[in-house]
């Protein structure tokens, strides 16, 4: 059992994470956060409002993660769908949030030790956006923490069609696609989370039971974790609670037992 408890951590978070077993935490997290325009809606308030109020729970669950030394945490930030199924009033608040989130928590990041990088198709998404992008991945780059990836303009199905792509245009530059062979080692070069371990543990808010095109490839063997608890109401204690849960599981990779430990 670990013993010391990291600061700034609440009398709950403290009790719940003293619990832990420091050997058997997830080294990656990555969580579907759900539920914003919910609790919106709840409490008779505009969608974005609950946007809004996301990011708060975006800052609690990165801190608590960086505290307890989670090694990598993926965000489900904005999907390919969210340009088709939300109005441009709301896309476009969500793009101007997003700078805002990147201008304001840079200095938390930095804080805190937290390294930021994005995965999705990130050339699609409006200039002025990728340039703070870019700006924020500079200025956390020395950083030697958690590693923060955000998923932005990214669906599951996409980033197969585009490591397909990849492979493919690598073949014909050398020798021709008769010489194209294709196995899962080569599609894990060419996926978006080509330098990221398959996560652990993916948590999913809102009591969804769904992956909505998130990291399909890469979750074959995660754990997964539903709370019907809104994004917005989501904070450390509640990932906290999270990696409680997936410390009493038994993992299992397509019918063999293993005790928390990656697939050969």
């Amino acid at each position: 059992m670990r013993t010391e408890v990291p600061a700034g951590m609440s009398r709950k978070e403290a009790e719940i994470f003293a619990k832990l077993d420091p050997q058997r935490l997830p080294k990656h997290i990555a969580i579907i956060m759900d539920g914003n325009g919910r609790w919106a809606h709840r409490r008779h308030l505009p969608r974005v409002a609950g946007h809004r109020a996301g990011m708060d729970s975006v800052r609690s669950t990165v801190e608590t993660a960086s505290r307890c030394g989670i090694p990598w945490l993926t965000l489900y930030a904005f999907s390919v769908e969210n340009w088709k199924r939300r109005p441009r009033t709301e896309t476009g608040f969500l793009m101007a949030l997003l700078r805002r989130y990147l201008k304001q928590e840079v200095p938390e990041l930095n804080k805190n030790n937290v390294r930021l990088q994005y995965i999705g198709r990130k050339h699609e998404l409006p200039p002025e956006v990728q340039e703070r992008m870019e700006w924020a991945q500079e200025a956390t780059s020395r950083n030697t923490g958690t590693i923060l990836t955000l998923a932005l303009n990214y669906g599951g199905r996409t980033e197969l069609a585009d490591a397909f792509a990849s492979i493919v245009k690598q073949a014909m530059s050398n020798g021709g696609i008769q010489h194209l062979q294709i196995d899962e080692e080569t599609i894990g070069k060419h996926l978006y989370t080509a330098n990221l371990p398959d996560p652990d543990l993916v948590i999913r808010t809102s009591g969804e039971m769904r992956l909505s095109n998130f990291l399909l490839w890469q979750l074959a063997y995660a754990e997964i974790y539903v709370t019907p608890t809104l994004w917005p109401d989501f904070s450390g204690m509640h990932l906290l609670e999270a990696m409680a849960e997936f410390q009493k599981r038994e993992r299992r990779y397509g019918g063999l037992v293993a005790h928390h430990t990656q697939p050969a």
